[in-house]
């Protein structure tokens, strides 16, 4: 057999005389083999190993002791803009073959340079912190990134603080941000640890002075102030009064700063500042115009319950700027004809009925929804059932005005002290009511219109929680059952409602100071049994029911000038629903998407 001749492949100086095969026709190759990166820079980390081909030694001293590492400069350079400048520009050590860094650890230049080879770097909550520091002085921008992740997934009440200042302080903007959101969402929290008490009062000043800070209530700012100011108080009472400006003083309760007045061991060292709540609390007390009481964080509109083809038992809250729904934990059982309010930042929810297909019931029960948590709990039960109840809140205390057990329409009212959680009979109005509206203004209650089983009313009765007695006040123009109830600044709104023959889009307000009614401008529809509550110095009516069946729609009422825009629509339509304002749920406490229970 034989072979063919095998031609001797051509030396390199040999090689422009290969003829190359003609391939016009064929376009272009662009390929890119993926890999490549990655395993140029495992064999440069190689050559590091065994020393290969380095330009720089690295010596790191710290603490009296000096450790070297050989290392190649483009590697650096590429991943640092620090040593990128050092190598490439006019500094001393473009052309050194040795750098010294003092006052950091050799084990954190290690990280930075096995990173700078591998991609790769690992810490844990020991050396985390140095890491970062270490990080942000060389501008290793992903080994930063990396230690905030992880700072950012692992903060706590008992830390936050420090790794918020230690973030300013290294200018890691994106983890001090982080820092200072979770301060502000677990406030209450934050303030029981150690860290919280070593704050300067500056920074406690700057810390309280964030709208932003999500509490239930302003009197947990009020208690953080006293405990921080008693953890030092031969040093830190000076400070007290300056604390005090930045408390919204308006938004506490007057039976919390009576209590405070009277038992607050802080005031009866510091004059000024006793003088300065005692001055707040008699305008309170006379009932006094008061500035507009300011609420910390986003506030949102709560809708819980209501009835369409059967009692609800959902909640949902609707953030009028992003005209957003939210859709939270259901109440515990469906519930329609319910009154709702909020005390001190919490949800209530105030008797009704239960009317769906597993039962058909009046209810006595009083719920709780926390925003914090989004979780429902039950307090004690009313004295009696009562659906279509009406709601109101002076000092603290809610009042739950009439509404109806089967065919019995109450008179009665009784009030909810919850700090011993039960309900007090008080004495009762001169009518029965069911439907009534029910609005509170300078520490009385006002109830408005209703039905007592045969006659609607026009009549308007004003409690006063110091005598435990009720007057008459004038009358409205118009006969309401179902009006929706509120108050803005020294006027009562009455909205809506049944006259006994149709619903009414038509309102009517009145001046306390004149003791007198008067129309403003109608709502766009007309509905009864709809939800009403204020936002922000404007009225908003959801929902409700007319010859046109349930409504969906939301209205919005401007007193400025009178009038009245549609603004959205709720996700079912509904009537006999409670509505109140309070601050937004904390995202923590909501489903992720896809879970049980979002929107």
């Amino acid at each position: 057999m034989i072979c063919p001749r095998r031609r001797k492949p051509a030396k390199a100086e040999d090689l422009s005389a290969i003829a190359v095969p003609s391939m016009k026709g064929h376009g272009y190759l662009d390929y890119t083999i993926e890999s490549h990166p990655a395993s140029a820079l495992k064999i440069m980390d190689e050559f590091r190993q065994h020393e290969l081909l380095c330009d720089l030694v690295i010596h790191v001293t710290y603490k009296d002791t000096q450790e070297d590492f050989k290392v190649h400069k483009v590697v650096l350079a590429s991943c640092s803009p620090y040593f990128k400048a050092m190598f490439t520009s006019n500094f001393r050590e473009y052309g050194a073959s040795e750098v010294t860094i003092q006052d950091v650890s050799p084990r954190v230049i290690e990280r930075l340079i096995d990173f700078a080879y591998t991609g790769r770097v690992t810490v844990g909550e020991k050396c985390v912190l140095h890491v970062l520091l270490g990080a942000m002085r060389y501008q290793v921008e992903g080994v930063a990134k990396a230690c905030c992740d992880f700072l950012a997934k692992n903060l706590e009440p008992a830390n936050v603080i420090g790794i918020a200042n230690f973030a300013e302080e290294i200018g890691c903007r994106e983890l001090h941000l982080k820092g200072r959101e979770y301060i502000n969402t677990h406030f209450s929290e934050v303030t029981k640890e150690e860290e919280f008490f070593n704050l300067s009062h500056c920074q406690l000043l700057d810390l309280i002075s964030q709208d932003s800070l999500k509490v239930l209530c302003e009197s947990e700012v009020y208690k953080a102030c006293i405990e921080w100011v008693r953890w030092d108080c031969e040093n830190r009472a000076q400070y007290f009064h300056a604390l005090l400006n930045a408390v919204h003083i308006y938004a506490l309760p007057p039976k919390f700063l009576k209590t405070q007045l009277q038992e607050c061991p802080i005031l009866s060292k510091a004059n000024s500042c006793r003088d300065y709540l005692s001055k707040i609390f008699q305008e309170m007390a006379l009932r006094k115009p008061l500035p507009p009481a300011r609420h910390r964080g986003n506030q949102l509109i709560y809708v819980a319950g209501g009835y369409l083809q059967h009692s609800l038992s959902s909640m949902e809250a609707y953030d009028p700027r992003t005209k957003a729904w939210i859709r939270l934990a259901d109440m515990e059982k469906p519930q329609s004809g319910l009154g709702a309010c909020v005390l001190f930042g919490l949800f209530y929810t105030v008797g009704g009925r239960n009317n769906s297909l597993q039962e058909n019931t009046d209810s006595d029960a009083l719920y709780c929804y926390n925003p914090m948590t989004n979780q429902w709990t039950q307090r004690a039960s009313l004295n009696v059932p009562r659906n279509r109840v009406g709601v109101g809140v002076i000092d603290g205390s809610i009042y739950a005005v009439g509404g109806s057990h089967g065919s019995t329409h109450h008179s009665s009212v009784e009030r909810y002290d919850p700090e011993t959680n039960q309900w007090t009979l008080v004495s009762p109005m001169a009518v029965a009511r069911i439907g009534a509206g029910v609005a509170a203004r300078g520490g009385l209650l006002y109830v408005v219109g209703g039905f007592d089983g045969e006659n609607r009313w026009n009549t308007v009765e004003c409690y006063h929680p110091d005598t435990d007695r009720w007057h008459y006040i004038a009358p409205m123009a118009t006969v309401r059952s179902g009006a929706g109830v509120v108050c803005v600044d020294s006027y009562i709104y009455a909205v809506g409602g049944y006259d006994g023959s149709v619903q009414l889009s038509s309102v009517e307000r009145y001046s306390v100071a004149r003791d007198h009614w008067e129309p403003v401008a109608p709502m766009k529809n007309r509905r009864s049994a709809h939800g009403i509550t204020v936002y922000q110095g404007k009225i908003y009516v959801l929902g409700g029911f007319n010859q046109g069946g349930f409504l969906s729609s939301v209205e919005c009422y401007s007193v400025e000038s009178n009038e009245w825009t549609l603004v959205t629509n709720m996700p079912l339509g509904r009537s006999g629903l409670g509505v109140a304002v309070t601050m937004e749920p904390c995202p923590g406490s909501l489903p992720e998407e896809g879970e049980e229970g979002d929107g």
